[in-house]
């Protein structure tokens, strides 16, 4: 008995059927372009087994963690570490977390992280009874004991998934410890860093930093060595920053702002408004411009160094207060918010909308934008792309609506391809192969109403799995 049925995803009647499978076959097994991502690079720099099921699958993903809370177990009992080191004496026993997971595995039915899960446990590790209460030891047992083979370490992972190149995500503030390593080291395998600068953009950066913004602008200019409580010296360092991501492969920054706010202020007003910031005296009101004025600061200098910049807008972080205040940052609690693209970029693309020098790929969890701001913006303003559909929409039906929404708009080409932007690891194959899935049925969907030729059908899918990404970000 299989996890998985051969043809899921793929359309129901057999003449499009045929012709979806066809299309995905053709690019099923094509190399894995992952541009955008989360997983840790100490992983690759220092290549040591996986310690326990657990580990992998459920305390580094969202998915999984928010779903359990959901159901009223707590962060504590999941093995989840809280920032001050405070809760439960002795940490639960990963064996003991699995169980909780496999005993509420039935919530996830008709999820997307069902369809991932199961693949990962039937092609990985062969796996073909779904997990349960009952045989969560036996799968716990079977994972453990792979996980202590050579084949199962991380860079043989990367390489079993055919990844051609894998981007994390780090602030300016790191040191890039693992990629320095990786650069030294003799593996082939290509991991290359993100520029993330929101610890030192956002002025409310508690989030994000414990000494807060000013902390976080302090920190920087140790490790740049350049006066970064001066307004024009916080800029160079932020040049100096980009650079050294370069030197170690970036070819994107990424910003993940609660709106797509944008302004331009003169140099006076900023240096003013930083001023606030360092003082810890800025409004709300004025922290918004603030960040709206980066972002504009942030897109100069991409024509600069012609990094790629990526806008993640439209998430309410941490929104559960008393989880953020136990655990931290990034523990399943961002929420998608109403965005208004239209009016929030115009300063932006008033100033740098048509200079061949910039590429900017917008996300969104504001589906309703998709038609009405998104795919009108991405077809008229040349610096624009259009990201694949993210976090609680990267699901086959949520891509179904995201190419029904934007493709008569902006058409294909104007969007980036797929990205998979995941903590876990071993879900980057089963995110893919969804993708390429839901993309084949919907080119399939077109060949069958006349709208498209099978011959061009083949490209654009190819374009979809891999072309696209490889050029938006510059691979």
């Amino acid at each position: 008995m299989a996890l998985l049925d051969e043809n899921r995803l793929l359309p129901h009647d057999p003449s499009g059927r045929a012709i979806a499978r066809q299309l995905y076959d053709s690019v099923k097994d094509v190399p894995i372009i992952s541009p955008h991502g989360h997983v840790e690079p100490v992983w690759f720099a220092k290549n040591e087994a996986f310690s326990n099921p657990t580990e992998l699958f459920i305390t580094p993903d969202h998915y999984i963690v928010r779903m359990l809370v959901s159901q009223g177990i707590t962060l504590d009992s999941l093995g989840i570490r809280r920032k001050n080191g405070s809760g439960n004496s002795k940490e639960p026993d990963p064996r003991s977390v699995w169980h909780i997971f496999a005993a509420h595995y039935h919530c996830f039915r008709g999820t997307p992280s069902r369809m991932w899960l199961d693949h990962v446990f039937e092609t990985l590790f062969g796996m073909d009874v779904v997990l349960s209460a009952d045989n969560a030891d036996d799968y716990y047992d079977r994972i453990a004991a792979c996980l202590r083979t050579d084949s199962f370490r991380p860079r043989a992972l990367f390489d079993q998934f055919n990844i051609e190149v894998i981007a994390t995500t780090e602030s300016p503030l790191d040191p890039l410890e693992s990629h320095q390593a990786l650069a030294l080291s003799d593996w082939n395998g290509r991991v290359i860093t993100t520029y993330r600068p929101d610890a030192i953009i956002n002025p409310h950066a508690s989030a994000t930093h414990d000494g807060g913004f000013a902390g976080a602008i302090e920190e920087l200019g140790t490790i740049t060595g350049l006066g970064t409580t001066s307004w024009h010296g916080y800029l160079d360092a932020h040049r100096d920053r980009r650079a050294y991501f370069r030197s170690f492969g970036a070819t994107a920054t990424d910003h993940g702002h609660p709106t797509a706010f944008t302004t331009v202020l003169d140099q006076t007003e900023a240096a003013t408004l930083f001023d606030k910031a360092l003082q810890g005296q800025i409004s709300a009101h004025d922290a918004e411009l603030f960040r709206g004025h980066m972002l504009v600061e942030m897109a100069r200098m991409s024509c600069e160094d012609g990094m790629v910049m990526q806008l993640h807008a439209g998430s309410h972080r941490n929104h559960a207060q008393q989880i953020f205040d136990a655990f931290g940052a990034d523990k399943g609690f961002d929420i998608p918010m109403l965005t208004d693209y239209v009016n929030g970029l115009k300063p932006l693309l008033n100033e740098m909308g048509h200079n061949p020098a910039l590429k900017m790929i917008l996300f969104t969890l504001d589906e309703t934008t998709l038609s009405r701001e998104l795919a009108p913006l991405a077809g008229a303003y040349p610096v624009l792309l259009l990201g694949p559909a993210w976090w609680f929409f990267d699901s086959p039906d949520g891509m179904r609506r995201y190419r029904e929404l934007t493709t008569e708009t902006a058409g294909f080409y104007n969007t980036a391809g797929f990205n998979d932007d995941t903590r876990a690891f071993c879900s980057i194959p089963a995110r893919h192969d969804v993708s390429r899935r839901v993309d084949c049925a919907y080119l399939a969907d077109l060949v069958m109403r006349g709208r498209l030729g099978e011959d061009e059908a083949a490209i654009v899918a190819h374009d979809l799995a891999y072309g696209l990404a490889k050029k938006a970000y510059k691979l």
